[in-house]
């Protein structure tokens, strides 16, 4: 059994495009839509190909008209790429973001999985990174086996106690310094992590002409190419 494991999508239609297709079942860990341009393309892509789909953070925002409650630097991005968002999709494509279930638990092969976006004792809202002190408390919360998540945009692998965190990065707007679409296969018992190449600069030529403030064009496209806002960029010049 292969299982392509994605997270974080973000609307990137460009960086869906490069993702395998020689996979038995597509698990999708939620952030469908948000700060990317075609959220339509991607909740199509994932409907017509996911097994198993989780609710993220900004899946309930746009699905609820509600704050993804999003660190400073990325708040600007995703109220104003929020409401082009919610202009863009059907009220049927966002009922369909809203009854995503927040968590699934799995079995295949004898291998037991949990799903959610965050974390177990926050599936939306908690950040997670991979060296968090955190992480025994949440698999204290979800039966033995992996705990799949998604939200920090970063890949990583890290067993505690007997359980084994699996964090496949982010498709459409990963944290990795560079413009490439991340993933992860699960194949027979064992994980392995990817990173694709994309037409980035598609994606970019679109955000260029969406109406949109200036600098949130910026930080759009700078996350893209980067993995982090200028704003933040420039700190780390200035620090």
């Amino acid at each position: 059994m292969k299982i392509l494991l994605i997270s974080d999508l973000h609307g990137n239609a460009e960086a869906i495009s490069v993702l395998p297709r020689d996979y038995d079942q597509l698990w999708v860990l939620g952030d469908l839509v948000n700060y990317g341009p075609n959220p339509r393309e991607v909740i199509d892509f994932v409907r017509r190909h996911a097994t198993y789909v989780i609710r993220g953070n900004h899946d309930h925002a746009i699905g609820f008209d509600t704050d993804p409650r999003c660190p400073e630097p990325y708040k600007a991005m995703a109220a104003e790429m929020g409401a082009i968002t919610q202009h863009a999709l059907t009220g049927e494509e966002k009922r369909y973001l809203r009854m995503l279930p927040l968590s699934i638990s799995a079995e295949i092969h004898g291998s037991r999985f949990y799903l959610c976006h965050a974390a177990p004792t926050d599936p939306l809202f908690a950040y997670r990174p991979p060296e968090s002190n955190d992480w025994e408390k949440e698999v204290h919360v979800v039966p033995p086996g992996c705990l799949l998540v998604g939200h920090t945009h970063l890949q990583f692998r890290r067993d505690v106690l007997d359980r084994i965190i699996v964090n496949p990065g982010s498709v459409g707007q990963p944290k990795t310094a560079a413009p490439q679409a991340c993933f992860a296969i699960w194949h027979d018992g064992s994980i392995q992590f990817h990173s694709l190449s994309y037409p980035y600069f598609e994606t970019i030529e679109k955000i260029r002409h969406l109406e949109l403030s200036k600098r949130v064009k910026e930080d759009l496209i700078a996350t893209l190419e980067t993995g982090a806002p200028s704003q933040l960029m420039r700190n780390a010049i200035r620090a």
